[in-house]
Order: C-alpha cells, then structure tokens, then sequence
C-alpha cells in the first residue's frame, strides 16, 4: 500500500494581481508557509506558467521545480481546465466560453478548438519535462444542453455526441500516452463527462484507453445526489487525481439539485471549505489507502461563505491529518507463525502421501 502525498493545493482559485498571488514563487512561499508540500498550476495562468515553454525546454521545466524546491514543494500536476472544456463546445455555449481562449480568435469555434487541441498536446510535452504522472483537466461538453430528456431526444444524438467527443480526445489521450502521463477528468456538470456512467460511455468510444482516468472531486457528486464512497469501489483503479473539496446538500421544498437559478449561497448544494460541509474525508481517505490511490490530495478551495485565505489555511492541516500512514505490517501478525507445510496439512486434517 502507497500513503497518499500531501497536502497540495491548486493554485487557480487564489491567484491575482497582487503579491504573493501574482507570481510562482510568491504563491509557492505563500503554500509553504500554510504547510502544504505541492501545488497543482493552472496552464492557463501566464503570471505562474508559460505552457508553451514548458511544451519545448526541459530547461524552462527545471527552473519551474528549481521554484519550488527552494520552498520545499513539488509539482502535483498541471492543469488545464479551461483549455480542455474547448476541446468540445456545444454552439449553444459558444459566447460564454469564448474568454477561455486568446482574444485574436474571436467568434471563431473551430479555431478556438483546434488551439485548445494544440494547448492539450504541449501540455503532454509540459508534463513530461517536469516528470509527472497525472495531468488534470475537463472533458469538454457536445450533449450537456440535452442533459434533462425534454424535449424528448433524437435517437443516435448522445451515441454520437459521444463517438464525436472520442474522436477529439483520441489523439490528446495517445499524445499523452507517449508522454507516460495519465489524463484525468474531472466529473463536473457542465461536462460530457459528469459522472460513472458518462465516463464509461466516454471509456467505451475511446476503447479502454489507458490513460483516460479520473479525477475524484467528491463535492460534484454529492451536488448531484451520488454515492461518492460507492464510486470509489466501482472505479478505483482508474482515479490517478484527487481534488480535496467539501460540500453540502440541504434538501428544499423549494429547489432542488437545479439549483433554482439562484446564487451558490442560497443553492440546496453548494460548496465549502474543508471540515465545513457534510462529505465523510475520512471515510475517503481510508478508501484511498485501501485502494491504494498513487497519487496526491490537492485542496481546491471553493467556498461561498468562508474567506480564501482561510480555507487554504485550515485545509492544509485538514488534509495532513486526513493522510492515512498506511501500515508496513499486518496489527495480528505477532500471532502468526513461520510457514510450515507438515503444520497446516496437519490442521486440515490432510494426510501425508505415502
């Protein structure tokens, strides 16, 4: 059995225009000093990371670890949500995502898919410059809009949507394949894939590929009413990421898990920080040892009460005291015996062999 590395800490939702936040190596003393011993970097951020560098220098990548090793951290994974949610995007969600990409590709979807598909590929290269194993990221979303069936759905539309979604990804997945690096979705709404189902369906298209993996967010499982403990037993071996996000569901007379519209504070479910929500970590750190998950615990903070600075704080030491130090040793094996065959012949009443 592994003991999970951590505590990380993804750097995307604490990031700004002031110091410490607008900088590597501000952010990484920033997460040193909160105790954390990784960050996972969003790709997508230019004051942290230049993905495009680190697609072609092993120099620029050893400068990036050189960062962090002087804060005693490491790279968890990089991240590339963003650049990701392009690879496929429903028209009906043209405009909203369109700030997602450069500016210069304007209302152009193809031009901003095809970048996305390019932004995926050096992030391959970027991972494997910086010898990781895991790379973060969404899916991207055909047949989201049509998720309610209503208006009733054409046959063949979410086969093809899809077999169009493996289409895109195959190439991504194999490029990450030769990188020795594994892709891992995060199961979020807004997502083709958004949960075990899809994520099997979307497993199936793509015919079993090895590095299509998961990422484990529990708080977007329990938002939809699902038994996150029960999906790591179904899907254990193929979670290579793990996002450390509490939440909570307030069952309503007045809204349910669509939310109404209204604002996250007001929602059914919604999203807190560490210890503040209703999901069982410790049940989930226990199934992650006994499965032995190989990877990180990375706090993603998300919170629609608490203050950022505050939740990074407390999640760094919630999580250390999460880890489960895995045993090297059976607790009864002061009990047992040296191995002797005549012995256990004799206590399954099995005669020798003359």
């Amino acid at each position: 059995m592994k003991t999970i590395k951590g505590p990380g800490v993804f750097l995307a939702q604490f990031a700004g225009d002031e110091a410490p936040f607008n900088t590597l190596a501000g952010m990484a003393g920033w997460a040193a000093e909160l105790g954390f011993s990784g960050v996972q970097i969003p790709t997508w951020d230019s004051r942290l990371f230049d993905l495009a560098l680190a697609s072609e220098s092993k120099t620029y990548c050893d400068e990036v670890r050189g960062v962090l090793d002087e804060a005693g951290l490491e790279v968890t994974e990089l991240a590339t949500h963003l650049q990701g949610q392009l690879v496929a995007t429903n028209p009906a969600y043209d405009v909203l995502f369109a700030g997602f990409a450069p500016a210069e590709l304007g209302g152009d979807l193809k031009a901003r898919q095809q970048w996305a598909v390019d932004q995926m590929l050096a992030a391959a290269k970027a991972s494997r410059n910086l010898g990781l194993m895991a790379h973060a990221t969404f899916s991207g979303a055909l047949a989201w809009p049509y998720f309610y069936p209503w208006p009733q759905r054409p046959a063949g539309l979410i086969d093809a949507a899809f077999g169009e979604l493996a289409r895109r990804w195959r190439p991504i997945l194999d490029a990450f394949d030769a990188a020795g690096v594994d892709v891992c979705y995060e199961l979020h709404p807004g997502e083709d894939l958004h949960d075990g189902v899809t994520f099997e369906r979307f497993l199936a298209a793509v015919g079993d590929h090895p590095r299509a993996n998961i990422l484990y967010d529990p708080s977007h499982m329990v938002l939809q009413q699902m038994d996150y403990l029960a999906f790591l037993d179904i899907y254990h071996q193929r979670v290579r990421a793990f996002h450390v996000k509490d939440a909570e569901f307030n069952p309503s007379g007045r809204a349910g898990v669509y939310g109404g519209y209204q604002e996250w504070i007001d929602r059914p479910g919604r999203f807190r920080s560490l210890g503040d929500g209703q999901i069982d970590f410790g049940a989930i750190f226990s199934k992650m040892a006994q499965y032995d998950y190989p990877g990180w615990a990375v706090l993603e903070w998300e919170c629609c009460l608490k203050h950022p600075e505050d939740g990074a704080a407390e999640g760094a030491e919630f999580i250390r005291q999460g880890i489960v130090r895995v045993t090297e040793r059976a607790f009864d094996d002061f009990a047992g015996a040296a191995p002797d065959e005549a012995r256990n012949r004799r206590v399954l009443g099995i005669e020798e062999e003359r």
